[in-house]
């Protein structure tokens, strides 16, 4: 499974890398982790690097979901609504009253555990990449306070409730096999706006070659979801 990742490439790069501008600001991370706003890319809006917390939020009263099988995207109460959500027309459909779909994870390594042992998983040049996932809006957007619902007082709104997505997973590569028996959906760049408009893109869901990538022992101090510094990434 993914349970964290790295994002630490320029911010100009990234919004190069992907055709998207980032609409708040962008801080280096060395220990992303869930429950944590991360930047994804939308099939709602495709040129825009959002901020969204991992974790999607259920329909029901549950624990938040940070991972999806690529196996049953399409057909798990979970997630078909947010797997269905991009039309022929590129619309996003609604769930619960819910806006929801496909997105794009934002990242340029991830961790895997093995016997205890954390390592990291990326590219050799450790370019950045996506990772596909699944994206809800909140139930409620905005709301006002006070007097503000009735047009008196200050205008000011309450804080926007912030969306949520999921990392889907699938079979691990021959590199990743050794460390787990499942690894985030490391898109193809040219399967990556397949992933966010083609009506069932499934197929772009296949585990990446494992000839391109590396792994390596880090330190246990990324065990600690509070710890983000640049050490985090250094081979031991």
């Amino acid at each position: 499974m993914c349970g964290r990742y790295t994002l630490f490439a320029d911010r100009e790069d990234l919004e190069d890398r992907f055709d998207a501008r980032f609409e708040g600001p962008y801080e280096r991370r060395y220990n992303m982790a869930p429950g944590q706003r991360l930047p994804v890319v939308t099939d709602a809006a495709s040129d825009t690097i959002r901020s969204l917390e991992w974790g999607l939020e259920p329909d029901w009263d549950g624990d938040r979901l940070i991972n999806a099988r690529a196996e049953t995207v399409a057909s798990k109460p979970s997630f078909r609504a947010a797997y269905e959500g991009v039309g022929r027309d590129g619309g996003v459909g609604e769930s619960e009253g819910r806006e929801a779909g496909r997105c794009l994870v934002l990242a340029d390594g991830f961790y895997e555990w093995a016997d205890g042992q954390p390592y990291r998983v990326a590219f050799e040049d450790d370019r950045p990449f996506a990772m596909a996932g699944l994206w809800r809006s909140p139930e409620t957007e905005t709301t006002q306070a006070g007097l503000d619902a009735f047009g008196g007082g200050s205008d000011a709104e309450e804080p926007a409730e912030v969306g949520s997505f999921t990392v889907v997973t699938t079979e691990p590569n021959a590199l990743v096999a050794d460390l787990h028996h499942r690894m985030a959906a490391v898109l193809e760049p040219d399967g990556e706006r397949q992933w966010l408009s083609a009506e069932d893109p499934r197929g772009v869901l296949e585990s990446y070659p494992a000839d391109e990538m590396r792994a390596y022992p880090v330190s246990t101090a990324v065990n600690g979801p509070d710890t983000d510094d640049p050490s985090l990434v250094e081979p031991i």
